[in-house]
């Protein structure tokens, strides 16, 4: 069963997928996309995808692209390993868990993005609105440290190493987007934003970042 995996480097809808890839130890072959190249608009990836974007899959000639309808289909194609609780209250809660990190972290980051790595070059700092825009982003991981301590969200018997208790689909779908932030500190150092993750979610970092695959996965142009 052959399965090709679109990726572009830095997006952490990708990496989610990338991470359930691994983790599940399914063979595919990896397609780097350039979007600088402008290889998510070229015709022959426009057939995979029509709306240009990554992640996408293909497997056995069937396209499909949005990167929770991905994974749910290799959950299914491939259930061992899961990555979904096996009873529905759980299963929706770490399923609502997903779309919560997707729709919340970058609704919270992009005020901090724009006034620091997208602001444009003759446009000066302004230390007020980075400041407002960081406090944002400290709410909704104020948040997510709430759900890592209660385990009773995902249905577990109690606070956890993860999400859920065990690791879910959820801690892949949230860990890219947390992960920004030590990015970002480290293009712009004096702001801390790595620095303000608190110190439960940067313990639960530091278990996905101890899986066996996770430096494969790590963006190539991070590694520079």
């Amino acid at each position: 069963m052959a399965l090709t995996f679109y990726y572009g480097s830095g997006s952490p809808y990708a990496w989610k997928v990338w991470l359930a890839l691994e983790h599940k130890g399914i063979p595919y072959e990896f397609k780097l996309l350039s979007f600088d190249g402008g290889d998510t608009k070229k015709p022959e990836y426009l057939k995979v995808n029509p709306r240009g974007q990554v992640p996408a899959i293909l497997h056995d000639g069937f396209a499909l692209f949005e990167s929770t309808a991905i994974c749910e289909y290799l959950e299914e194609r491939f259930p061992h390993r899961p990555l979904l609780p096996l009873e529905p209250q759980p299963r929706a809660l770490v399923r609502r868990m997903v779309l919560e990190a997707e729709s919340q972290m970058p609704k919270a980051g992009s005020e901090l993005m724009d006034q620091t790595l997208y602001r444009p070059k003759d446009q000066p700092e302004d230390p007020a609105k980075i400041a407002a825009a960081m406090a944002v982003m400290a709410a909704e991981l104020a948040r997510w440290e709430g759900y890592l301590a209660d385990g009773s969200v995902a249905g577990s018997a109690g606070g956890g190493s993860f999400l859920a208790g065990t690791m879910t689909l959820a801690d892949f779908a949230l860990f890219p987007w947390v992960r920004i932030l030590r990015r970002l500190q480290q293009r712009v150092p004096h702001i801390k934003a790595g620095d303000s993750i608190p110190k439960g979610l940067q313990a639960w970092m530091g278990r996905i970042e101890a899986l066996p695959y996770y430096e494969k996965t790590v963006p190539p142009h991070w590694k520079g």
